[in-house]
């Protein structure tokens, strides 16, 4: 129903695909964000990670004849993007790492569906269906739940607030994505996005980290999949997805990310999951899940 081309009336299976790829390298990319930080500075690593993706990308893109002049409009977009995005968004995620773990910056990330509801809903005055509100509803019951048992187990409080501000920030740009997913240099736009967010953070970095760097076969893996894969792929897989289906559609996708996030945190850095870890990502999935259904009707 929510992918069917209308012409013929038939699924589109290329953006189901599409999606389903987004949703896992995206979600994967706080467990690599994870073992970088365990041995290399967060913003330095970070910074260094936007300055190669976005170097591989704008080359590609150059070759593949893509124009390097945007309109006003993309150049505002990308600015926003590569500020509040890879800047303010991840580089408060990578720093929160250092105390708190990946499956629950993931979960917490998660959000940002509800939040562009809920910022549509009361600054923009968009309708809210009964269906919406629900989910909206669910949705914040359900990280509620999972903050309060990982807050009285001891998880890191500022760790936790440096989340929070990612996500928010991550709203802001979502927010922007339409007019920096519009044209046809789509990859020269990611790449370009990317080099803002090196330069955001690299003077950051520089006066406040010691960068001391801790070498291993972990980090160096952890360090190119997050470059090439979270960094290039996955943004350049939205912003295709975007183009072909709507953000409204793309964001459905969305609702995986808590399960994918807990899942492949566990798998590779074995982090526990309680009961009430579990009941609360089913809630959360819920909640964005409703909420994009109620979008598009």
């Amino acid at each position: 129903m929510i992918y069917a081309n209308t012409m013929t009336n038939r699924i589109d299976i290329t953006a189901i695909a599409m999606g389903l790829v987004f949703a896992v390298i995206w979600s994967s990319a706080f467990t690599s964000a994870r073992i970088i930080v365990a041995d290399a500075p967060p913003l330095f690593a970070l910074s260094l990670r936007y300055l190669i993706s976005g170097l591989i990308g704008v080359g590609i893109a150059a070759a593949l004849g893509q124009p390097w002049r945007l309109s006003p409009s993309q150049w505002r977009a990308a600015a926003i993007f590569g500020i509040f995005q890879f800047g303010i968004y991840l580089g408060t995620n990578f720093w929160a790492m250092q105390t708190v773990e990946a499956s629950f910056a993931a979960i917490i990330a998660s959000t940002m569906p509800l939040l562009v509801s809920l910022a549509s809903w009361i600054v923009l005055k968009e309708h809210m269906s009964p269906l919406g509100l629900l989910g909206l509803g669910l949705g914040f019951a359900g990280v509620f739940l999972i903050m309060g048992a990982r807050l009285n187990a001891g998880v890191d409080p500022f760790g936790t607030m440096l989340c929070i501000i990612g996500v928010l920030s991550l709203t802001i740009s979502t927010m922007a994505v339409k007019n920096a997913a519009a044209g046809d240099n789509v990859l020269m736009v990611v790449g370009i996005q990317m080099l803002i967010g090196a330069v955001f953070l690299a003077p950051v970095s520089l006066s406040i980290e010691t960068i001391e760097i801790t070498w291993s076969w972990p980090l160096i893996i952890a360090f190119l999949y997050t470059t090439l894969f979270p960094g290039l792929i996955a943004t350049f897989v939205w912003f295709l997805l975007v183009k072909r289906i709507g953000a409204m559609k793309a964001s459905t996708f969305h609702f995986l990310n808590p399960v994918f996030g807990v899942a492949i945190a566990a798998l590779f850095l074995s982090e526990a999951l309680g009961p009430t870890d579990l009941l609360g990502v089913i809630i959360v999935t819920a909640g964005i899940l409703a909420v994009q259904i109620a979008k598009q009707r």
